[in-house]
């Protein structure tokens, strides 16, 4: 790639500067930039990259003051589970910009040269998890779901009578490195199950089952359940030992839990509710709408503290649009701003059903007037743009129209990622 001056178009004042591609060589500096720019250890993240690497460095870039690096910005090529089915993404990370250049367009400026060339390689979404929430608005992402951290108290961890047991499911606790193929086996087939979950490649894998606290006997475990046809659900979790009062208060930490059928995840959820010594479960990350929320005898008793997960970007509007199910009809027309990738700025007619869409510029009269920041948080089909025109953030030209677009948009279960990158 070669080196693009940019500039922020909001500021006629803003200096021009000069945005170049990285390379491996140059991943060392744009490392340090973007840990002083996250308060976050340099060592780890470099340790992190040389045992696991992950990083493409033809998707780094680099914001330039003369030859010093004063921003970072760089992705993955991810395969993420969208609305139809599994589709290209950019996952973008790496973000930062030196402390004392902020303010001065430079994030503009990457992020403006990032959306031109995740458009090159033919990538219709881009996708981040945002270190501050009032960040990406502008650059025309939307926080598309939030993810929940839950605790229960052991006392109050009592599954309804009715929840589904399978008494052919065996369970087997492990260390994770021991079964690893048969926990990749499970993920890859319940990764269909929800939007916005991530394919895995070896490396991500890797850093998955990473071990941070090793010390004896909290290190990290892998539950595994298993049927007659293999394995069919798995819990990464670690136990935490306490004592309160000279009574046993342990805790159970659950990293990650999948399942490929009900059973499975109840069979989990008993085991890791039912651990001798402890007091409670935290469950680190969960959907909002996950079984445990319905299927514990007393729902009340889950304490759910929610946070923002996925943030998403139509980088090519008609391809994401025109390129994902309807639940029904929906034939509406769109007047779009877009500063930050003027492609998709203008009016656009979506005529889309359930057997296919089509987006196509228009003269027409918009039934909608919004940011392209607000498609983004509508598209995975559980934020809603109703609520948007409620609070006066879009301009609803046709009544009802929001609603209509978001019946359209639905999709029945949460989202969800559960990956870090």
């Amino acid at each position: 790639m070669t080196a693009a001056p940019q500039q922020d178009p909001s500021r006629d004042d803003a200096p021009v500067w000069t945005v170049r591609g990285g390379t491996e060589q140059d991943h060392p500096e744009a490392a340090r930039v973007f840990c002083e720019a996250l308060n976050i250890s340099l060592r780890e993240v470099l340790d992190n990259e040389r045992d696991h690497p992950t990083v493409e460095h033809d998707r780094t870039l680099l914001a330039l003051d003369g030859d010093r690096v004063v921003g970072t910005a760089l992705a993955h090529g991810f395969e993420m589970t969208a609305p139809g089915g599994p589709r290209r993404v950019s996952g973008v990370t790496g973000v930062g910009v030196w402390p004392t250049h902020r303010r001065r367009g430079v994030l503009s400026a990457l992020m403006r040269r990032q959306l031109a060339d995740v458009r090159a390689r033919g990538e219709d979404l881009a996708v981040l998890w945002a270190s501050e929430g009032g960040i990406y608005g502008r650059f025309g992402y939307g926080l598309a779901f939030r993810e929940t951290r839950a605790t229960l108290q052991r006392a109050h961890a009592r599954l309804r009578p009715d929840a589904p047991r399978d008494p052919s499911l065996t369970l087997d606790l492990a260390e994770p490195a021991e079964v690893r193929q048969e926990l990749e086996q499970v993920y890859r087939e319940a990764l269909p199950q929800r939007v916005g979950q991530l394919a895995r490649g070896t490396h991500w894998w890797s850093l998955v089952l990473k071990d941070k606290e090793a010390a004896e006997p909290g290190r990290l475990r892998a539950a595994l359940v298993r049927g007659p046809d293999g394995p069919c659900g798995y819990a990464l979790y670690r136990v935490v030992n306490r004592w309160e009062d000279g009574l046993p208060a342990g805790r159970v930490v659950v990293r990650e839990l999948a399942a490929t059928s009900a059973p499975a995840r109840v069979a989990l959820h008993e085991h890791l509710l039912d651990r001798d010594l402890t007091s409670e479960a935290v469950f680190e990350r969960l959907p909002e709408d996950d079984a445990l929320t319905v299927v514990l005898a007393d729902p009340r008793r889950l304490v759910r503290q929610e946070s923002d997960a996925l943030w998403v970007r139509l980088v090519d509007l008609p391809g994401a649009l025109s390129d994902r199910p309807y639940t029904t009809p929906v034939d509406t027309v769109l007047e779009v701003a877009d500063r930050y990738a003027p492609w998709n700025a203008g009016r656009w007619r979506l005529e889309a059903g359930t057997g296919g869409a089509r987006v196509s510029p228009t003269d027409a009269a918009p039934d909608l007037g919004l940011d392209a920041s607000h498609l983004g948080a509508a598209y995975l089909g559980r934020r809603t743009l109703t609520a948007l025109a409620d609070a006066g953030l879009l301009t609803e030209h046709t009544p009802g129209a929001a609603a209509r677009l978001d019946t359209a948009l639905y999709t029945p279960r949460a989202p969800f990622c559960g990956t870090d990158f």
